[in-house]
């Protein structure tokens, strides 16, 4: 049985167009489930390196692809042609900002133009990269009509958010219900036949915009909530109190509360970018979205708050940043991920290297980093020598696999952006209250 008459069969191929951080987990997934999976990718060494059986994604073992390879069940292309050979189709493709922090869905339209140019009567069509509502219907749609076919009737079109979580141990793609909307109910029926065939619950919404706003309403509010705590934590710095406390302390309300934690700043494809999509979306619409507006603005301080702090340490201990040495320990936007996507990291880089600073790093999952236009840095070795002769180290991004304490006692100065030596005894320290400058000697 294939598109045209059902997705119950076991042989129908799947398409995956775009094999990042989103796709390749998916099309994974889906030949674990028993599916027969062409991932495409305008990179030939993605592709290349899927056909060895390897993952270029820090979140999927190779063991993953390798398996999927040996039963024959993945492969990968760069030949969009070979789209007429598959019965679903899912669009995982990314969705930046512009310079103008504008949405950029220049990959989304290269993606449909190339399932339009070989549509074919029965096909579905997933659109899973995030966007504002109204991109599946007004900008894929018109696209695949070219073929002249009729959604709901001669080909399947819907959306369904992707919701993968980067270092994420126990929510994967499997487990993690799935939310999807289709152009017609019949898209919808045909999407959630599809996807259950590897995914444990799916979660069916009345249309296109109600599933695209859901993903939209998802990150805003983690990057909202995230904004209110980093302005806590600016209002408890000029009250000399200590923000982790006063967190803990409000976490332990057993209702009416989720705990949130300060930060150096968002990272990461979506919590600093999708919110952005639905502000554009609505100015077109002369609403101003200003919780999100507000929020985006204290989350981007948060950089050069950082860079403060590291000042300000190098101020009592009579030092001039200027010829300062900084060690940045982990410079991925989140623990234990090799992403690097507008890591806080590359602005706290740029403020203090502008300021004459000689800035190094250590991330044990970024062995080299392209921090600035024109500048790669490569991880150094995080040795008692370095971190002993560093005037500032500063934590950034807590990886699990770091030994705080460790950092903590042989460090001369410590700022500590993720709280990451909270648990460590006073006792270690005659510091400074143990709030964003840790250890000051």
């Amino acid at each position: 049985m294939n598109a045209v008459t059902g997705m119950s069969s076991r042989d129908a191929i799947f398409g995956v167009v775009g094999l990042g951080y989103v796709g390749l987990p998916l099309a994974a997934r889906a030949a674990g489930g028993g599916i027969r999976v062409i991932g495409f990718d305008v990179n030939p060494a993605v592709a290349d390196g899927v056909n060895a059986g390897r993952s270029h994604i820090s979140d999927l073992d190779d063991g993953e692809v390798a398996v999927a390879r040996s039963r024959g069940l993945l492969e990968a292309t760069t030949d969009m042609s070979r789209l007429a050979a598959c019965d679903a189709i899912a669009i995982c493709v990314p969705t930046p900002l512009s310079r103008t922090r504008d949405p950029d869905i220049g990959h989304v339209l290269a993606a449909s133009e190339a399932v339009a140019d070989s549509l074919r009567e029965g096909q579905l069509v997933v659109l899973e990269s995030t966007t504002y509502p109204g991109t599946t219907r007004e900008v894929v749609l018109p696209i695949l009509r070219r073929a002249g076919l009729e959604p709901g009737k001669g080909f399947f079109l819907c959306f369904s958010p992707e919701r993968v979580d980067p270092g994420n141990a126990t929510w994967k793609i499997g487990n993690t219900p799935k939310i999807i909307g289709g152009v017609t109910p019949a898209c919808t029926e045909r999407g959630v036949a599809f996807y259950s065939r590897f995914v444990d619950r799916m979660v069916p919404v009345s249309s296109l915009e109600a599933a695209e706003l859901a993903k939209i309403l998802e990150n805003a509010f983690r990057a909202v909530n995230i904004g209110l705590v980093n302005e806590m934590a600016l209002i408890a710095d000029r009250l000399g109190l200590n923000i982790w406390e006063v967190i803990d302390a409000a976490a332990t309300k057993p209702f009416g509360f989720m705990k949130f934690t300060p930060g150096p700043g968002l990272g990461g494809h979506c919590l600093p970018v999708d919110p952005h999509y639905l502000a554009w979306k609505m100015r077109t619409m002369d609403f101003r979205t200003r919780f999100i507006d507000v929020a985006a603005e204290i989350n981007a301080e948060m950089p050069a708050f950082v860079a403060g702090k590291v000042r300000e340490a190098l101020n009592v201990a009579a030092k001039p940043v200027k010829g300062a040495r900084v060690l940045l320990l982990g410079v991925a936007y989140k623990k234990d991920v090799d992403d690097v996507r507008e890591s806080p990291a590359t602005e706290i880089l740029e403020l203090l290297a502008r300021d004459g600073a000689e800035v190094c790093y250590h991330d044990p999952y970024v062995p080299r980093w392209q921090a600035m236009e024109g500048r790669a840095l490569t991880s150094v070795a995080l040795t008692d020598n370095i971190l002993g002769e560093t005037d500032v180290v500063v934590i950034v991004t807590d990886h699990t696999c770091l030994d705080f304490e460790r950092i903590f006692r042989m460090s001369r100065v410590l700022v500590d952006a993720r709280n990451a030596t909270g648990s460590i005894p006073d006792g270690l320290t005659a510091g400074t209250g143990r709030q964003w400058i840790v250890k000051q000697t």
